[in-house]
């Protein structure tokens, strides 16, 4: 599992004291402003938030180091990362980087139906994309009558089906 996980991009300067706008790629705008510290290139330069405030759906943040808008600039269209151990999760959350490319299997007898390929946000809950052997691509709801279990040490995610979910399902299992 890496250690970095990106968590936004900074899309342009904002006002005369340095600080960027960036785009939050994290669930909510308020938790990238608990962040203490954001890092460039996967971790390899940390940068202190000085403070980090929200503005419609994106953040402000003033990090150490950048004084100015033209300092800023240079800053422009970089991917901000955290560390996954500055970022707690309740039990049954994973950050969605580590789904990826989990096998999906039946829960009640283990097939495998293929690979979480995608997640999409709809508002209501995630929408899992798993790309089947043929190369077909099927949606699941992320949801707990479907999701029935995540194993990340084993690589898989067991998952039941509703009924019509997997039309034709049955041709991939033989």
């Amino acid at each position: 599992m890496k250690q970095f996980l990106e968590c936004g991009k900074v899309v342009t300067t904002h006002g005369v004291r340095g600080e960027v706008k960036a785009e939050v790629w994290m669930d909510t705008p308020e938790e990238m402003t608990r962040l203490k510290t954001v890092y460039l290139r996967e971790g390899a330069e940390a940068l202190p938030v000085e403070r980090a405030r929200v503005q419609k759906n994106m953040v402000i943040l003033k990090l150490a180091g950048y004084e100015s808008p033209e300092a800023a600039s240079a800053l422009r269209q970089k991917v901000l990362y955290c560390d996954r151990a500055d970022v707690p999760l309740k039990k049954g959350q994973y950050f969605l980087q580590d789904l990826m490319g989990l096998t999906v299997v039946d829960a009640d007898d283990g097939h495998p139906y293929g690979t979480l390929s995608d997640i999409s946000e709809t508002g209501a809950n995630s929408v899992y994309h798993i790309t089947f052997p043929d190369g077909s691509i099927k949606l699941i709801p992320a949801i707990p009558q479907v999701v029935i279990g995540v194993e990340l040490a084993e690589g898989k995610m067991r998952i039941r089906p509703l009924p019509g979910l997997f039309e034709g399902a049955e041709e991939v299992r033989e």
